[in-house]
């Protein structure tokens, strides 16, 4: 499972991969719930679960209950891009309950610990990931 912290002082993004033993601490949550930040390595963080998107990417919402995949017609919103006025069609959307199906979950910080977000989850050097995509 992939995580995306969002700052929203600075609107940067940081993604970073759950453990597989630190899973078991996101499944059963739902979107708006706050967990400590110190579950994905950034302590003193409190960060608020805003959405997310399961293995075949379909979007989680807010409004569609439990874990599951519900076909439901929408007119507006996350999964549905509208083209013209009025217009509503029949969309697949994931519930708001974060099941084993999800494999992104989007979050973002809520209250700040003492250290940056960019010293926590610092990136890769630019050679580095050149050098591993010519292996």
């Amino acid at each position: 499972m992939k995580i995306v912290i969002s700052d929203p002082k600075t609107g940067k993004s940081f993604g970073l991969e759950v453990p597989k033993d630190r899973e078991s601490s996101f499944i059963g949550k739902k979107i708006g719930e706050k967990l400590e930040g110190g579950i994905v390595g950034a302590d003193g963080y409190e960060i608020a679960i805003t959405g997310g998107s399961d293995l075949a990417g379909f979007p989680m919402r807010r409004d569609v209950s439990g874990p599951r995949r519900a076909g439901v017609i929408l007119s507006g919103g996350t999964g549905f891009t509208k083209h013209a006025k009025g217009v509503r069609a029949k969309r697949n959307v994931r519930g708001n309950i974060i099941s084993d199906q999800i494999m992104q979950v989007n979050a973002k910080v809520v209250t700040y610990g003492s250290k940056g977000l960019e010293d926590l989850f610092p990136k890769a050097a630019a050679g580095e990931k050149k050098e591993e995509k010519k292996k």
